[in-house]
């Protein structure tokens, strides 16, 4: 049976890395599977307890008021304050803080060109109007740039088709150097107009080892390649890549709390207005965690009908169910662990940005929630949708990041906003 051959390069061709990265080419094999499997045990707590605690949260409305001349009200804890630390963006995404404690940003451009993409500074934070009052490009003319992380004394970048790492020095405000590719992965998928299915890469960096995800090509089907779906684990440098976990149809939030790897996942579509569910879901080194072949709905694990004759691999089992379940179509991306937050309604809870259905009638999603146990999640910052048109969306959440014990940022790529809360 055809070798289905991973299209990860690595650059630092040493023998002992390609011998490696072997490792993560596989072939297809069969296996007789029931075509209905129900499982109800969930995933165990992580070493760093998750508070999962379903205390009712009150919300109060606040205005808001953007450049664009949109007005709006958004209802958040009744003990927090809201602001707009920036705006004027195009699609605000993933945030990080770099070493020397400034925050940076990736900001895809629109649906009509995904290779002017952009990594961002926010700089000169004023604390008293709790805004950023000077935004910098620190790079530009990118292929969908979602993520960037630092490692040591590099920043890593991670567009579609190409991981790449630059040297990185306190205060620099453009790259340091020409960046270095490390790996690349593959480009194609469905042939829409901006690009094809899940063109995000995600990073996380832990013990010395870097994961990527790279998400599937289709809705749901069979992969040609066999890194697709998949969260890869690689040396600094790109090399000794093999598979971390497979079956992961999309998982655009990736980060580790503790020492456990946690995911945000996006369930298919087409099988329903209600399933599967997205997840949220702890990792486990080899494992397996459904698609195409299984989905959850209503903390059971079905299998899909659709791949019911289809050949297996080896490595395909019955996954567990995932740790929390939301609604289907919420799209969940990034995710914040808020460790110690001073807050006994947030402290040590799960941040979740739901960035809601591209069909605004499922009226799904569009909201920033605390992750519960099983179906329970509650609802933190909430009202970017109103109704079910478009007209009616006033953001899509993309990612929250904590910035100290009583604050965090997120960002909605749909209008390009940074929002702050913080605890009165």
């Amino acid at each position: 049976m055809r070798l289905l051959i991973l299209l990860l390069i690595i650059n630092s061709c040493t023998s002992a890395g390609n011998k490696n990265a072997e490792k993560i080419i596989g072939s297809a094999h069969s296996l007789a599977f029931q075509d209905t499997v129900v499982k109800k045990s969930l995933q165990a707590i992580p070493s760093l307890e998750i508070n999962t605690a379903e205390t009712k949260v009150l919300l109060k409305q606040v205005p808001v008021s953007l450049e664009k001349g949109l007005n709006f009200t958004l209802n958040i804890p009744i003990n927090y304050q809201l602001s707009v630390a920036a705006q004027g963006l195009k699609r605000l995404r993933f945030l990080a803080l770099s070493p020397d404690n400034r925050l940076f940003a990736t900001d895809l451009y629109d649906r009509s060109d995904n290779h002017k993409g952009r990594v961002l500074i926010f700089e000169n934070w004023n604390d008293s109007a709790k805004h950023f009052d000077k935004i910098t490009t620190w790079l530009d003319s990118l292929h969908n740039p979602n993520q960037v992380a630092f490692y040591k004394n590099f920043i890593y970048v991670a567009e579609t088709g190409r991981l790449s790492r630059f040297l990185y020095h306190a205060g620099d405000s453009i790259p340091s150097d020409a960046g270095k590719v490390v790996a690349v992965f593959p480009e194609n998928g469905l042939s829409y107009k901006y690009g094809g299915w899940h063109l995000t890469r995600s990073l996380a960096f832990h013990h010395d080892k870097l994961y990527v995800s790279v998400g599937s090509s289709c809705n749901a089907c069979v992969e040609s390649e066999e890194n697709r779906a998949t969260i890869i684990e690689m040396d600094p440098d790109g090399s000794n890549a093999q598979f971390f976990a497979r079956g992961i149809r999309n998982a655009v939030g990736i980060k580790w709390i503790g020492d456990e790897l946690w995911v945000t996942g996006m369930g298919r579509d087409l099988i329903g207005p209600d399933k599967p569910e997205d997840v949220f879901q702890k990792i486990e080194k080899n494992g397996y965690y459904g698609w195409p072949y299984y989905f959850q709905y209503r903390q059971k694990i079905y299998a899909d009908k659709e791949f019911k004759d289809a050949a297996k691999p080896a490595w395909v089992k019955e996954p567990a169910v995932a740790f929390c379940g939301f609604k289907a179509h919420s799209a969940p991306l990034g995710f914040e662990y808020l460790e110690n937050f001073d807050d006994s309604l947030l402290k040590n809870s799960v941040l979740v940005c739901l960035h809601g259905s591209t069909s605004v009638w499922r009226e799904r999603g569009n909201a920033v929630v605390k992750v519960g146990k099983g179906n329970n999640y509650t609802e933190i910052v909430s009202g970017f949708l109103t109704g079910k048109t478009e007209e009616g969306r006033h953001g899509r959440p993309c990612d929250v990041l904590m910035k100290n014990e009583q604050s965090f940022f997120i960002t909605d790529d749909l209008h390009g906003v940074l929002y702050y809360l913080w605890k009165d």
